[in-house]
């Protein structure tokens, strides 16, 4: 039951599909150019509690693609029929993808892909990751004014954040924090950044183009509820370093305590489990 599952719009309808069958043509854009977009969904007790937010984001990066988005209602309908049956005790990732299709004047691709969420994904909620930081080589506040850099939206175009990885891999970590040329800390390849200094959670600003975090900001709002303040900060590498805890938040792996930066062991001073229980509320 906890197979790959595949499901696809076609004829204004969502179908499910075998994971061998073939669901796009050679000549889509989103596999020729990465002219596409996508979210990542985790799936809970059968259920994608937070689906409603990766809908908004989904909507705002095809905005900023101009790529037509197919409603609110078809997305929801691939999600269902991938998820539909799917067993309440295991927790899957629920992909969706909306790419150009083939172009000018043809209609859009959407589907979806579930698969469980992998074991190691699940040990490094609790257990950490390692974690080293890379340039992107640009200024913090640069894609703020190059809307062609496409800042903000989360794109098929992964190959430089899959790179990232393997290099974090290749030297012993984990994974990255990509920071600016002026070190402030952006984003991880999969990732939003936050850290804990002085009682209060940060995170970096939008506005220098990062994506904007569905897990993040939904702590922060029951952080704020909790009294646990928030702020917005320009931050640097040298803050994580001096940060009383660290994490990178996602949507499938929740919030990862960073457990060493750059080669240097660090802890979290016990707020990982606030964390993870204002996560699960």
């Amino acid at each position: 039951m906890t197979s790959p599952r595949v499901a696809v719009w076609r004829n204004g309808a969502a179908t499910a599909v075998s994971p061998d069958e073939p669901v796009v043509t050679a000549f889509d854009l989103g596999l020729g150019r990465g002219d596409g977009v996508f979210e990542s969904a985790l799936v809970a007790g059968g259920a994608t509690p937070h689906l409603d937010d990766h809908l908004t984001r989904l909507r705002r990066s095809a905005g900023i693609l101009g790529i037509a988005h197919p409603g609110d209602d078809a997305v929801r309908a691939v999600v269902a029929t991938a998820v539909e049956g799917w067993p309440a005790d295991v927790e899957g990732a629920c992909r969706v993808f909306l790419t150009r299709g083939l172009g000018e004047g043809t209609p859009p691709t959407l589907l979806a892909l579930l698969a469980a969420v992998p074991a190691e994904t699940l040990r490094q909620r609790t257990a950490g990751i390692s974690v080293v930081t890379l340039s992107l080589g640009i200024p913090a506040d640069f894609r703020a004014g190059a809307p062609w850099l496409l800042g903000g939206a989360k794109t098929l175009s992964y190959a430089v954040n899959m790179a990232a990885g393997r290099h974090a891999h290749s030297v012993g970590a984990d994974d990255v924090v990509f920071t600016s040329l002026e070190d402030r800390v952006l984003e991880g390849p999969t990732s939003t950044v936050v850290w804990a200094t002085g009682g209060t959670l940060h995170t970096p600003p939008v506005e220098t183009g990062i994506l904007a975090g569905t897990t993040q900001a939904r702590l922060f709002a029951r952080a704020e509820a909790d009294g646990w303040p928030t702020a917005v900060t320009a931050g640097t590498v040298a803050d994580l370093h001096a940060a009383d805890a660290v994490w990178l938040l996602s949507g499938i792996r929740g919030a990862a305590p960073v457990t060493r930066l750059d080669g240097v062991e660090r802890g979290d001073t016990g707020l990982s489990a606030r964390v993870r229980e204002l996560l699960a509320r």
